[in-house]
């Protein structure tokens, strides 16, 4: 099995070996297996994969020395009973060398991050960090919550660790330094100030209310604030309001002294005295019985920009001080870290992923151990934090392995189910139709596998609901046979619920029937004799059979929840594919037309359905428009 495709900067130092052996799980196997691929390792940095008989990666690890690591796995004598059961099912194994041991780290992280073997430990997050983003492409910049890659020009401020809290500096930061939220093209539309201008949240720089330098001046002072320098704009905000007061400008200082107020708010909201600390990252570990939780506090300039709790998955037989480095090196896999790093305990290996962060941040990070004041004091609450968050995890875990007990017994399961799926449509008498699937197992709902299916097959009648759960099963499940035909990939459901009654369940059952599948546990969810007014669903076995559940019955209560998530996720994948709809054009059909074409167009003809009747020497006139894509236009409309 060839390696797959890695970033650039290890292209020119890449070598890849691949061995196999029998596929027989069995340790033996699994030794012989690694001993051929000795043979031709280097003893140089870089970063290897396990993978088992179907080429499925188990394990992702890194080396400063290829051979000498490797090695190590032939001697099983000293291996943990974890690695032993690795080394069984391990029959290849694909090499990747890198210039030096910081690059294999990152590799390591990138490649866990793609492949999740079984035997890392994994960032079981799916969530990316929000950031405020102050736009730098515009003489009046917009400040912004901003998610994902970081493309567009400007200053980012972050990472937060929730949308709530940086919402709430938004909030805040408009308030204080009365910059534009709205977008560009809202702006340039803009004939009078909107209502931010009139509840002081917006200077209007739309329509002149405010001059260029001005505004400039505004974002000088939130960039202050955003990197630490509160003291400084409370100073010069204090200084004007004083100055406009003694010259009686009354009303401005009035506006100043709100602006005061919104500063003190977000200074006074701090729930953490980070003072002095500047830019940090704070991790603490709290571990019971082999379960462990990361909490993780985000201080930037001084301000407390919130926490957040991670549990890693596969972290069962695992040293503490491996599980906090593997979740340091994906956490930082995208989320820039900063200048200081703090950590709850000494790392072996804290000068490679100093040397790491470094390299990736593009200048000195720091990873230490605070040991006294302000630093060990964020620390110490960081750890309290972690345990208290371990300790509600594992209340809450218990609580959910008895519901999902009582679902196996409900449902007749042999077991609790580890992966539930629920489906719903949703569509607007048969417009812009839609399938929905969610998925929730022990640890919660799991939003990175929710998938939409757009319902696009011909014989599917637009609204028929029976026909719209045929097409998203055959389509959702056929997937499922041909990528994983064993059903040890853990994507094969083991509970199935659709929200409506007995022929949306007819028509699934006869739908998987037909593809051979009939182990696959069935259960419709339909609104009770009262329509539901009563929390008396109906559930519709496979057999035939139906019932009711008590009003007060917990496990009522959670099949409620998992009906009600599909159907919030069904219908806002409705509406956002609606929304596009209604911003389609017939011009986006047109071959060769990209958005500068299209837009030249609009403006030229004034309306789309212009362009559609325009006669061939018409498009011939409009500029930026050849003869020869004048001719593909009209022929695109005419010849149909």
């Amino acid at each position: 099995m060839s390696a797959p495709k890695t970033p650039d900067r290890f292209n020119e130092a890449k070598a890849t070996f691949t061995v196999r052996g029998s596929d027989a799980p069995d340790l033996e196997g699994g030794v012989a297996a690694i001993r051929n691929v000795l043979a031709t390792l280097p003893a140089r940095p870089g970063v290897y994969r396990m993978l088992d008989a179907r080429g499925d990666v188990l394990y992702v690890g890194k080396a400063r020395a290829l051979k000498n690591r490797v090695t190590n796995y032939t001697q099983v004598d000293r291996l943990p009973k974890r690695l032993q059961r690795m080394v069984a099912q391990t029959r290849s194994m694909t090499i990747v060398t890198t210039n030096n041991e910081a690059e294999a780290l990152l590799l390591e992280a990138q490649l866990i991050k793609r492949y999740r073997p079984a035997y890392n430990v994994l960032l079981r997050d799916d969530k990316s960090f929000p950031f405020i983003l102050l736009r730098g492409d515009h003489e009046f910049p917009r400040i912004q919550k901003h998610r994902g890659a970081r493309r567009a020009k400007g200053n980012y401020y972050g990472p937060f660790a929730s949308a709530g809290s940086v919402n709430t500096t938004l909030n805040a930061l408009q308030k204080l330094f009365l910059l534009r939220s709205c977008t560009d093209g809202f702006m340039k539309r803009r004939d009078r100030p909107c209502l931010l201008y009139q509840i002081k949240r917006c200077s209007a720089p739309c329509v002149g209310r405010i001059s260029e330098a001005d505004y400039a001046e505004l974002v000088s002072d939130a960039k202050d604030f955003l990197a630490g320098k509160s003291t400084k704009v409370q100073a010069k905000l204090g200084a004007q309001m004083q100055a406009a007061a003694e010259h009686m400008d009354f009303e401005l200082a009035a506006i100043l002294r709100d602006r005061l107020r919104a500063l003190t708010f977000i200074q006074g909201s701090q729930a953490i005295n980070a003072e002095g600390v500047g830019d940090a990252d704070i991790f603490a570990l709290a571990n019971q019985s082999g379960v462990m939780g990361i909490q993780a506090f985000f201080i930037r300039g001084g301000q407390n920009w919130g926490h957040r709790s991670f549990f890693p998955a596969h972290t069962n037989e695992v040293p503490e001080e491996e599980v906090l480095m593997g979740f340091l090196t994906q956490f930082y896999e995208e989320v820039p870290p900063a200048r200081n790093v703090f950590v709850d305990r000494d790392l072996t290996e804290n000068a490679l992923l100093t040397e790491m962060l470094s390299t990736q941040a593009g200048r000195k990070v720091d990873v230490s151990v605070p040991q006294r004041g302000v630093r060990k004091r964020l620390l110490d609450q960081a750890k309290r934090n972690a345990e208290e968050a371990l300790e509600r995890r594992l209340a809450e875990s218990t609580t959910q392995a008895k519901l999902l007990r009582e679902v196996a017994d409900l449902f007749d399961l042999p077991e609790p189910p580890d992966r539930i799926e629920i489906y719903d449509n949703s569509h607007i008498q048969g417009t812009n139709a839609l399938g929905a699937m969610v998925v929730a197992g022990p640890e919660g709902f799991r939003k990175g596998q929710y998938r939409k299916f757009n319902i696009k097959r011909p014989e599917t009648i637009a609204g028929d609901d029976f026909g719209m759960m045929r097409e998203v099963f055959s389509r959702r499940f056929q997937r499922a046979q041909d990528e994983d035909p064993d059903r040890d990939g853990g994507d094969w459901p083991d509970l199935v619920l659709i929200d409506g009654g007995r022929g949306q369940l007819n028509a699934v059952k006869a739908v998987l029937e037909e593809m051979g599948i009939e182990d696959v546990c069935l259960v419709g969810i339909a609104k009770g004799p009262h329509h539901g007014r009563d929390g008396r669903e109906v559930f519709h076995l496979m057999d035939g059979r139906e019932f009711q559940l008590p009003v007060n019955s917990p496990v009522l209560f959670y099949l409620q929840r998992l009906r009600d998530e599909v159907h919030r996720f069904a219908i806002g994948a409705h509406r956002d594919k609606r929304a596009k709809a209604m911003g389609a054009s017939p011009l986006d059909e047109v071959p060769g037309i990209g958005p500068a074409r299209k837009k030249a167009l609009l403006m030229h003809f004034g309306t789309a359905r212009a362009v559609r009747n325009a006669s061939l020497e018409d498009l011939q006139k409009a500029p930026g428009v050849s003869t020869a894509m004048a001719q593909g236009i009209y022929d695109f409309f005419h010849s149909r």
